[in-house]
């Protein structure tokens, strides 16, 4: 039994972590059902906002437990990996699918399973490695992560916030809605927040919100640039077909895989 331990955390180790084609393509598949199920959180809180059926919850639950303790066993250190940010949302995701059994009604629980959201970013680390296109516009590609993320995290939010307080918002999709309109500073005004509590948190969206909202779109339609440092002053952002640093004039040798590869 104890050199069949070794054995398995070896191979997993190889599937979460190698290089080969079944590693990646293991992962690729993984990080596919990732966006599946936020799709069917999304989908199920609009259609089934009181979640009568929990079948399909409990065979995703199924599959995160065994996927977390896969991870458990293919880390390194499994003690650190426990107390991890990402090791912890989804041992949260994983109980929010199992509790409605036992409890009902618990907005949050609908909700927290949009911590998912944070598995695109090992997608985006796997796109690094397999695509010179993604490598291009890497910047670009990660603000569009960090600004979905952000959405959807702020919607969560109003969501279990307003969801018992306020009567226009019944459900995620409306919780998304006033969120977007708000972040967007368009306000058309067909959802207003009519309790305190619910006033406080639209004034802190539109402060910190917006601003950040507004520098995340920023960065996506910015041209996109080329990483390489300066030697003389430093200079890490040039254009991608820079010969001189416009900075201080240094000859760079930036270096290019072709614009149509």
């Amino acid at each position: 039994m104890a050199a069949e331990k070794p054995a398995l955390q070896t191979f997993l180790r190889q599937l979460y972590f190698g290089h080969s084609t079944r590693a990646r393509v293991f992962r690729f598949v993984l990080l596919g059902f990732d966006l599946i199920t936020i799709g069917y959180f999304i989908v199920s809180s609009v259609i089934d906002p009181e979640r009568h059926f929990h079948t399909l919850d409990y065979a995703i639950a199924g599959v995160l437990t065994l996927d977390y303790l896969a991870r458990l066993i293919a880390s390194a250190t499994p003690a650190r990996y426990i107390f991890s940010f990402t090791s912890i949302a989804d041992v949260v995701v994983i109980v929010s699918l199992v509790i409605p059994a036992f409890f009902e009604n618990f907005a949050f629980l609908r909700v927290v399973r949009m911590l998912r959201l944070l598995r695109s970013y090992h997608l985006l680390k796997e796109l690094r490695d397999a695509s010179s296109w993604f490598r291009r516009n890497e910047d670009i590609l990660q603000s569009a992560v960090n600004l979905v993320v952000f959405i959807f995290v702020v919607t969560a939010i109003v969501f279990v916030v307003e969801d018992d307080r306020n009567e226009n918002i019944n459900n995620y999709l409306d919780a998304l809605y006033f969120t977007v309109t708000t972040l967007t500073t368009t306000g058309f005004g067909d959802i207003t927040m009519t309790d305190s509590v619910g006033r406080l948190m639209t004034v802190l969206i539109m402060i910190f919100g917006v601003a950040l909202f507004l520098r995340l779109v920023q960065t996506i339609f910015r041209p996109s640039k080329a990483q390489v440092a300066c030697p003389d002053c430093g200079l890490n952002r040039h254009d991608t077909d820079a010969i001189h640093c416009k900075h201080c004039g240094r000859m760079l040798n930036i270096p290019t895989e072709g614009a149509w590869d």
